[in-house]
């Protein structure tokens, strides 16, 4: 007989013809691992395909060279830079600065359906200060590239007084012209266009600023193509000890980031009755040293119609204003605040969209300051409106001392009494003009832009004590 076996005693299951458990998902895993080798390889495509796309930023659509002006041609090989430069026909202003779309009534002489604010509107002492001179009777805040040419064709300056050929040199893009009509010299087209009224140079330009005035079409390197920077900045390396300064072969590609920009947005005077351009800067890029320079030259702009003086009037000096600035110092380039560099799929470019900083603060700002943009923001505007107060207090000065010149001069004062008061007038009408017509709004140089509106205000003072007591106005 066979015994029972044991309750607690083990006994082995029978077959069963399938494989163990842990066998069952071996299959499993392998396709998970099949997945993720194809994942893997695909990622390692996909950053291959990026490398390479980021080596070959743009297809050679069409053939450029040193003839093609036409943004919208170079834009086929570089659409990413021409969607933005596009954009420079958006008006935004910021709390200091930059424009709003105003609209008018289109007329035959101006067919401008809109147009930025009227800065003699907003500053009536504005007109006090530039009494007999064409700014007097337009003067509107600045627009975008895209605009620059239609209003210089159109602001009522042109009525007020004729314009000459010079104009042209920062409100067009003039390289392709300035050959042409130089038969292939440069600088003999430009002097040529120079001395042409304003209306005969117009015809011969096509497009506002483009993108062959910065940008060779070769090798598609920053270049200066404006005559009147060449000349200047060889000028300033000259007064500097540097002699036959050469910006094209000399300058490194992070100075041509702001050379580029500092082709127009400067200080300048047309010189002699062929209307020459000229960059005041043979003795240095201070309000100081460009103000001697004109003392020296003996050069006027225009004499005033209330106070009789011989004035002169600050065009746009943010590259001057820019370069006694702490970003400056710290070799921050124009085109690194204002055209901030930006990615687009793999590919890393400027941002041709030119704008204030203030519209940008992620990518202008935050790059190096590495605080909320709320906080940067608020750094700007506090820097901005402390210059602003000290502005209005400058161009009260200012227009005190004329309207104390004019009483005194219908009194029947001397005009040798009246030289002193005068030249005050002509210094620190300069020196407030200076801080006003740079764009920032202090922001370039604060501490310089402060130190500028404080001895323009000294200056006044001054020029007021000598008319009331025939004190010398400085020492």
């Amino acid at each position: 007989m066979t015994e029972p076996k044991d309750e607690g005693s083990t006994q082995k299951s029978a077959p069963t013809g399938r494989p163990p458990a842990r066998w069952r998902y071996l299959p499993l895993a392998a396709l998970a691992a099949a997945a993720a080798t194809a994942g893997i390889a695909a990622l390692l495509v996909n950053i291959f395909e990026h490398k390479q796309e980021a080596k070959s930023p743009f297809y050679r659509v069409v053939e450029l060279d040193d003839t093609i002006d036409d943004p919208a041609v170079w834009g086929k090989n570089f659409p990413l830079q021409y969607d933005g430069y596009r954009r420079t026909v958006d008006q935004k202003r910021t709390r200091f600065g930059g424009s709003e779309a105003v609209p008018r009534t289109p007329t035959e002489a101006d067919p401008r359906s809109v147009v930025a604010q009227s800065k003699l509107e907003e500053d009536g002492r504005l007109k006090t200060m530039w009494a007999g001179y064409a700014f007097a009777r337009d003067f509107r805040e600045e627009r975008g590239h895209a605009h620059m040419l239609e209003d210089q064709v159109y602001t009522e300056r042109q009525i007020a007084a004729k314009q000459p050929g010079t104009c042209i040199h920062c409100h067009a893009s003039v390289y392709v012209p300035y050959k042409k009509l130089g038969g292939g010299d440069l600088m003999r087209g430009w002097e040529a266009m120079n001395q042409m009224p304003f209306p005969e140079a117009r015809k011969l330009v096509t497009h506002p600023v483009s993108c062959i005035d910065c940008h060779d079409p070769e090798s598609m390197q920053l270049r200066v193509t404006r005559p009147g920077f060449i000349e200047g900045i060889r000028a300033l390396k000259a007064s500097m000890g540097e002699a036959d300064y050469d910006v094209n072969t000399m300058a490194t590609r992070q100075e041509m980031r702001s050379y580029v920009c500092g082709q127009c947005h400067v200080e300048y005077y047309f010189k002699g009755p062929e209307k020459r351009l000229v960059y005041p800067w043979a003795k240095g890029l201070k309000v100081d040293e460009i103000y001697a320079y004109y003392e020296e030259s003996g050069h006027s702009d225009w004499t005033h119609a209330e106070s009789g003086a011989k004035v002169l009037k600050a065009q746009h000096p943010e590259f001057e204003m820019w370069n006694q600035g702490v970003h400056a110092r710290s070799g921050v380039a124009c085109a690194d605040c204002h055209m901030p560099y930006q990615r687009v799929g793999a590919t890393k470019i400027s941002d041709h969209h030119v704008q204030s900083p203030l519209l940008n603060v992620n990518r202008a700002c935050q790059t190096c300051h590495k605080w909320p943009e709320d906080e940067l923001r608020q750094r700007v505007e506090t820097i901005q409106s402390r210059h602003f107060e000290a502005r209005s207090r400058a161009m009260d000065a200012v227009t005190a001392l004329i309207s104390d010149i004019r009483r005194a001069k219908e009194a029947g004062m001397a005009e040798e009494a009246l030289a002193g008061p005068r030249a005050a007038q002509r210094k620190c009408q300069f020196f407030v003009d200076f801080a006003e017509a740079e764009n920032s709004s202090g922001f370039h140089a604060p501490q310089e832009a402060m130190r500028i509106l404080a001895s323009a205000i000294d200056i006044c003072r001054r020029g007021q004590l000598s008319l009331r007591d025939g004190t010398p106005p400085e020492e």
